[in-house]
């Protein structure tokens, strides 16, 4: 048991508490709450902090909706090929087609998919393009063309 107990206005000397428990506010400053209160958009506490250590803590964030997701398929155009690959068999299976560019030389490409002119311009060569066959769907099942 305690014999003699310091006054409270003896240990709290100096600390006014206005009106709310001093002890969760001691040398709180002028930081605006615990935590990471009043770290928002235009707030300027904590600034250096939020910069150096949370660093994509401003700046967009989420879901991207399915209708505005961005394009992520690989594609090439007839003039890459024709630079970048001798005549003869090439294997593109994940890229896309695309009829940019003029071709000279004979190629038997493989690829997931082609755009029209590309077909064209590749068969007018004399070459002749691979792609994997469509499903389509009819009544409810699917059946291969």
């Amino acid at each position: 048991m305690k014999l003699k107990k310091r006054k409270k206005h003896s240990r709290m000397r100096g600390r006014r508490t206005h009106g709310f428990s001093a002890k969760l506010h001691k040398g709180s400053g002028n930081r605006g709450g615990k935590g990471m209160a009043g770290t928002g958009k235009r707030a300027d506490q904590k600034k250096t902090f939020v910069l150096n250590n949370l660093y994509p803590y401003f700046g967009k964030q989420g879901f991207t909706s399915r209708k505005t997701e961005k394009k992520r398929d690989k594609e090439l155009n007839l003039r890459e090929i024709e630079e970048r690959f001798p005549a003869g068999e090439v294997n593109l299976e994940d890229y896309k087609i695309l009829g940019d560019g003029e071709i000279i030389k004979k190629f038997v490409i493989k690829a997931r998919a082609a755009s029209k002119s590309a077909i064209e311009k590749i068969e007018k060569a004399g070459g002749k393009i691979i792609l994997p066959e469509k499903k389509e769907r009819k009544e409810g099942k699917l059946k291969q063309k």
